[in-house]
């Protein structure tokens, strides 16, 4: 329990924030998994409509500091690569 009002404020943003960035991580998350499903059924349309999704959500993400730049580049190169296996 806080103590003054600036750590109960303090408090409630932290509740906020962490809210926020699980909903976008989870968002980011089950792209991922929906690119993978999609990969492994070798349904080249459908991973391709997945794969843009995910590399949206990834960009949002970064865009709002959620995700670092560097790790959504990486998840970019690996999904485009798998993507390039497929045809």
């Amino acid at each position: 329990m806080a103590n003054t009002k600036s750590a109960a404020k303090r408090a409630r943003q932290t509740e906020r924030r962490t809210l926020n960035n699980r909903r976008a991580l989870t968002m980011v998350k089950s792209q991922l998994k929906s690119v993978r499903v999609a990969l492994a059924s070798g349904n080249k349309e459908t991973a391709k409509a997945a794969a843009q999704s995910f590399v949206s959500a990834l960009d949002k993400a970064v865009k709002s500091g959620r995700v670092h730049s560097n790790s959504a580049a990486r998840h970019k190169s690996n999904v485009s690569k798998a993507l390039a296996q497929l045809a």
